[in-house]
């Protein structure tokens, strides 16, 4: 709706500084407040049949009850609104719903940019120079902490039958514990469904990745439904695939080729790292076992004087290493090339890097679950090349898939 210039200086005509534009009682939270007042009182209007001063309304018996006082959020600060209430309190406002206490947005705006990486007093400078408004700590603590409600719904939500892959990983945090700070952390499960699209099952937090831990995770959800998964990679951690197979005895477990490389090249001297990786590329991408084994021994002949530590963490991984070789391309390239769960580690730390402690465990996963929604907007499409690897799946486990 159009605003006359005239409008505008009219209403600018006593504001001399930014304070009363911008300010505890200035310009715009009176007109927020008045604003609000008058479509309430419209609300009631429409509710009624009939205006506040309507003579039809005082003939025929008021039903107006007064009016209620009601403290509000907004981006310009707590504002005092009064509510016209009727006898029968049938009044249903829907600019302010009964037992909400913020214009709609304003919490959103504070989750919002929470969910981005902003500490509190990042947001409160962020209120302070875009609004001109005070936001205490406590206050957006209380509004992020509201999202842990929808992260326990969310947590023990049912799951359907079969997810073709699952990729099982964890990222490290810091957390307040007791009063100390300790690395804590925090396990991911990242589903591939049958229809090729990324969906997050699960957050769980703990002080190590153990795979005594894993197995917990694992009969989690299992108990939400999860019934069947035809691959599952996960990281070099000792009894971590056992764990895995102990309830799905049908999976195939596929060591991360990911960690694997990058573990291999923690220690290599930069100015080698290309020469490394490219031989490393021959092992993993052979065509078949034989032809791994032989770029394997390649590599050992070339590479053991100098990094001896190499060779031997691929031969002593090397039955878990070659599982992606009992699968056709299509499946081998939907299982690597897409590094679904380095994608989504390497959005997180994005996240948590600005967080250099966690005050409490339930704070991490607020802001990662808020993360993850932000970064799950974006999976609207199967994952590349999913139909043929599919088809692949179809052909070897037809028999158990029942959807």
């Amino acid at each position: 709706m159009p605003i006359s210039n005239e409008l505008i200086d009219q209403l600018l005509k006593d504001c001399n500084a930014p304070q009363d534009l911008l300010g505890e009682g200035g310009l715009l939270k009176e007109l927020t407040k008045r604003l609000a007042e008058r479509v309430l009182e419209a609300e009631m209007a429409m509710h009624l049949g009939y205006d506040k001063h309507d003579p039809i309304g005082n003939n025929s018996g008021n039903s107006r009850n007064g009016t209620t006082g009601k403290n509000v959020r907004s981006v310009h600060g707590a504002i005092g609104l009064d509510v016209p209430r009727d006898r029968n309190s049938t009044f249903e406002p829907k600019l302010i719903s009964k037992g909400e206490r913020q214009f709609n947005g304003f919490d959103e705006r504070i989750i919002s940019l929470y969910s981005r990486g902003l500490t509190v007093r990042d947001i409160q400078a962020h209120f302070q120079e875009v609004y001109g408004v005070e936001v205490s700590g406590t206050f957006i603590s209380q509004v992020t902490n509201e999202v842990m409600e929808e992260v326990k719904a969310w947590q023990k939500r049912p799951l359907v039958a079969l997810y073709p892959i699952v990729y099982l990983d964890c990222i490290v945090v810091k957390s307040q514990d007791s009063g100390v700070v300790i690395n804590k952390s925090v396990y991911l499960a990242l589903g591939i469904n049958i229809h090729g699209e990324k969906e997050l099952l699960g957050l769980w937090i703990a002080k190590s990745e153990g795979a005594k831990f894993w197995l917990s995770v694992m009969t989690e959800l299992k108990n939400r439904g999860l019934q069947d998964i035809f691959v599952a990679c996960c990281d070099g951690l000792k009894g971590f695939p056992e764990a895995i197979e102990v309830l799905y005895p049908q999976t195939r477990v596929q060591l991360c080729l990911v960690h694997q490389v990058r573990n291999s090249l923690r220690y290599v001297h930069w100015k080698e790292r290309k020469a490394v990786a490219a031989d490393l590329r021959a092992i993993y991408g052979a065509a078949t076992v034989d032809a791994a084994e032989s770029a394997l021994e390649a590599f050992s002949a070339k590479w053991d004087e100098k990094y001896p530590t190499i060779s031997p963490s691929w031969t002593n991984n090397w039955e878990r290493l070659i599982v992606i070789f009992d699968f056709a391309p299509e499946i081998r390239k939907a299982i690597y090339t897409t590094n679904a769960i380095e994608s989504l580690n390497a959005s997180l730390r994005k996240i948590t890097k600005t967080r250099r402690v966690f005050p409490t465990d339930e704070s991490v996963l607020n802001l990662l679950y808020l993360a993850l929604h932000n970064i799950s907007i974006k999976w609207t499409m199967p994952i590349k090349d999913w139909k043929p690897a599919m088809s692949q799946f179809m052909l070897m486990y037809g028999d158990r898939i029942t959807c």
